[in-house]
């Protein structure tokens, strides 16, 4: 790997950190049950892009396919709540 991917990696998987910290605050102390969801699924976006890059930096393909189970449960997940959130109930 060359000197300037490392570099891009390194900076990408930091940024990525810090936008899931950003996105963590904002479930925390998010004003209403809508914005903790859609911080909730930026959390799962970003963490899929997370395990890409970390992907391309170790070259393995287990980390691809870790990042589609992620992003399949999370997709599933957050229908769950969204159905929740718009009816009060998720099974009918």
């Amino acid at each position: 790997m060359s000197a300037v991917l490392s570099i891009a990696i390194t900076f990408t998987l930091v940024m990525y950190g810090l936008a899931m910290g950003i996105a963590l605050l904002r479930l925390l102390r998010g004003p209403s049950a809508q914005d903790r969801v859609l911080a909730l699924d930026f959390m799962y976006i970003v963490g899929m892009l997370l395990m890409l890059v970390l992907a391309i930096r170790y070259d393995s393909r287990m980390y691809f396919e870790a990042a589609l189970l992620m992003v399949l449960f999370g997709f599933v997940g957050s229908m769950a709540l969204a159905k929740f959130l718009l009816r009060g109930e998720v099974i009918e």
